[in-house]
């Protein structure tokens, strides 16, 4: 009876001791990659959050720098062995979605209207949603007013217009030993965003909504002559420089005017720059103030068997104030406009105004099925034309014919 009772108890500790492996291999993972050098501010607490909410899964998050981050993703994805949701640029979205490696994440009308204009956009191929947005970035207008006053303009008077623009580099450039504009020309993926900054505060597009490539268009070429024209008052050799770098040359005071992201106004004053930031200038057939709007988003990948879940937090990590708060902590453009968080922001810091102003008239990034290909001859477009090796109507009806292939 003993020997029976010892057995009974001796098996019961077993038991109780292999629950917990058992109960651990229940639980499943859902693989997120988290592309930059840290995890997004408050991610750590709305997995806990989500998981309390889902028991059974478990978010394991792997960060993966920027230079890495898209590479990765997609081999892992091409390789029969995809992460679960990742964090991507939602240019690559069509070309995941034509090669059935993602799942669509359709919007109510609720959800689409919750965003600013064209958001939603960003992310939508042949009639639905393929990622959800994440990221949001729009340009303004940059300007040093003390090499603005040393060149005899007004220190407070930014142009309104490319003409305007361009004729204030030109003044800059002949009577101060500043350069007028920094022009982005590298052989760099934003080169191609800054380019299209022009063409969206001239009512300009690369690809309809039909699918067509009306890159070689009048508004399109107004775009490309200006950047031409104001590349002779530019930093020199502009093919050198990416954005940031060119950020770096106005931040030392030796340029004059730059089209930049929010964070340049915290480095400006930083930097203790006399600085001034306003809506881009507009072109000759622009319709009201413009910006490329640039998303990345949280797509989910297929065949990872957690599908379900992983859409599921997405979208709890992106929904309204917790959101918000990953937006203020990176310094990004908020995706929504919400109440009375916008208010609240303007009224902080006014300089923000400039970068929701000119969502009204702004423009995705164009989705084509090879977004390297696409960067590739939309940069070489503009460094042909920067380097005076093309006319701009050459370049962009070759450009354009390039394209065919990618839409």
């Amino acid at each position: 009876m003993q020997k029976t009772t010892g057995l009974i108890a001796v098996s019961l500790l077993a038991l109780a001791a292999s629950a917990p492996a058992a109960f651990a291999q229940d639980v499943k993972e859902i693989s997120f990659i988290n592309c930059g050098d840290e995890l997004t501010a408050g991610y750590a607490d709305y997995f806990k959050e989500w998981e309390a909410e889902n028991p059974g899964f478990k978010v394991v998050p792997e960060v993966v720098g920027w230079g890495q981050c898209q590479d990765k993703v997609t081999t892992l994805a091409a390789a029969g062995t995809p992460v679960a949701l990742a964090y991507v640029g939602s240019r690559t979205l069509k070309q995941f979605a034509l090669n059935d490696l993602i799942v669509p994440v359709p919007m109510t009308d609720e959800e689409k209207a919750g965003y600013y204009n064209y958001v939603p956009d960003t992310v939508t191929f042949d009639g639905t949603q393929w990622g959800v947005p994440v990221a949001f970035s729009t340009k303004a207008f940059y300007w040093n007013k003390d090499v603005f006053e040393a060149a005899g303009l007004d220190p407070e008077t930014p142009p309104k217009t490319w003409e305007e623009e361009i004729a204030f580099a030109k003044q800059i450039e002949d009577n101060t030993d500043f350069d007028g504009f920094g022009v982005v020309a590298k052989t760099f993926d934003n080169t191609m965003h800054q380019f299209l900054h022009w063409v969206y505060t001239n009512d300009g597009q690369v690809i309809d909504a039909d699918g067509n490539i009306v890159l070689d268009s009048p508004q399109n070429l107004e775009a490309l002559t200006a950047l031409k024209d104001i590349s002779a008052y530019s930093e020199e050799g502009p093919t050198a420089y990416e954005q940031n770098e060119v950020r770096a040359i106005w931040l030392d005071g030796t340029l004059g005017m730059i089209h930049a992201s929010p964070n340049a106004a915290n480095l400006a004053t930083e930097a203790g720059m006399n600085w001034g930031v306003a809506a881009l200038p507009l072109g000759p057939s622009a319709k009201g103030p413009g910006t490329l709007l640039i998303t990345d988003s949280l797509a989910v990948f297929k065949g990872s068997g957690v599908e379900e879940q992983a859409t599921s937090l997405a979208k709890y990590l992106t929904a309204g104030e917790r959101q918000w708060a990953a937006e203020m902590a990176q310094g990004l453009t908020p995706l929504r406009p919400l109440e009375p968080q916008t208010a609240e922001l303007l009224a902080e810091k006014p300089y923000w105004a400039p970068f929701l102003d000119g969502i009204e008239f702004g423009g995705p990034e164009p989705l084509l099925t090879d977004y390297v290909g696409l960067q590739n001859v939309m940069i070489e477009m503009v460094q042909s034309v920067v380097t005076g090796a093309a006319e701009p109507a050459a370049a962009l009806t070759t450009a354009a014919g390039e394209l065919e292939q990618y839409k």
